[in-house]
């Protein structure tokens, strides 16, 4: 009788039937990063979309960061395990309002947070990520007013590290980050005293004020491999821990629940699963259709953001 196949052997053997490369966010499951050709946070896969040669881009992340690669790849075939892996920042900032800001405040530059739809990119002057946010806004000229949308988390942030007060915020929040509370990262230190703290520039302004060091995904990651530390309070989504693991496996590092559950995962982000990678593969759906006008005018303030990074 004949073995029969796991599903990463399927999904191996339709990646190089397809000519495909597996893009993964480090907040998926495990075992969908070990399938990855490329783990990352937003940038970074952005950058490794655009690099690419083969025919599909199978995104594991959220739909955003799947429109991005297809932006970046108009010719190719980009598909998702699940089209309903969304993103509360991408809710809460819609193209009409975007819209209807620009044409009250036409002189404004409005800078877009990769967490928001292809659309509201069309409409942007310049993207951001939380890598290169402080960068990207330090270079627009400082007699600009800025509007920077949608996590409210990261322009504060970015207003404080700028020193821009021409610089408006809109009020999206990321639901993993947001709900950290300082009163909980307090206890962790307490009962954690050596720990370092380590913390997304999504979460509240009163959690990065306890922060050792403030950074993106992969700069969490980064800053936690390189620092002579033996453990670390770590306040971003909890699928980091597979890369931590991996490359710093004498460390300890402890993740803390928010107050909408008892945990630190992004509800989206989990439902990506090996079976829906494999279908989508095999599928070639869902796959990322935007309409010719929309991708040309979001790839403009893209590539504004890739050339200041």
């Amino acid at each position: 009788m004949l073995a029969t196949r796991t599903l990463a052997e399927e999904i191996l053997e339709l990646k190089k039937e397809r000519r495909a490369i597996l893009l993964a966010h480090h907040y998926q499951e495990p075992e969908i990063q070990e399938l990855a050709d490329a783990i990352g946070d937003s940038l970074e896969l952005a950058r490794k979309a655009r690099e690419f040669q083969g025919d599909v881009i199978a995104f594991c992340g959220v739909w955003f960061m799947a429109e991005t690669a297809k932006v970046l790849n108009p010719g190719r075939t980009v598909v998702v395990p699940d089209r309903e892996a969304g993103c509360s920042l991408v809710e809460s900032c819609t193209a009409d309002q975007v819209r209807a800001y620009r044409r009250q405040y036409p002189d404004h530059v409005i800078v877009s947070y990769i967490n928001t739809s292809v659309e509201v990119k069309a409409e942007s002057d310049i993207l951001c990520t939380s890598r290169n946010a402080v960068q990207v806004v330090n270079s627009i000229p400082p007699e600009r007013t800025i509007l920077f949308l949608p996590d409210r988390n990261l322009g504060n942030y970015v207003k404080k590290q700028t020193g821009r007060e021409n610089l408006k915020i809109w009020q999206g929040t990321c639901i993993v980050h947001a709900t950290f509370a300082a009163r909980r990262l307090a206890a962790a230190r307490a009962e954690h005293p050596e720990a370092k703290i380590a913390a997304h520039p999504e979460c509240p302004e009163e959690v990065l004020a306890m922060a050792d060091f403030i950074g993106s995904t992969s700069a969490i990651i980064e800053y936690c491999v390189r620092t002579d530390a033996p453990e670390f309070i770590v306040m971003t989504e909890s699928g980091v821990a597979h890369s931590l693991k991996k490359r710093a496996p004498g460390k300890r590092f402890y993740f803390i629940p928010n107050e909408q559950c008892n945990c630190s995962e992004c509800p989206y982000m989990k439902m990506n699963t090996l079976e829906k990678l494999r279908d989508c593969l095999r599928d070639l759906k869902p796959a990322v259709e935007i309409p010719p006008d929309i991708m040309r005018r979001a790839l403009v303030p893209l590539e504004r953001m890739l050339a200041v990074s």
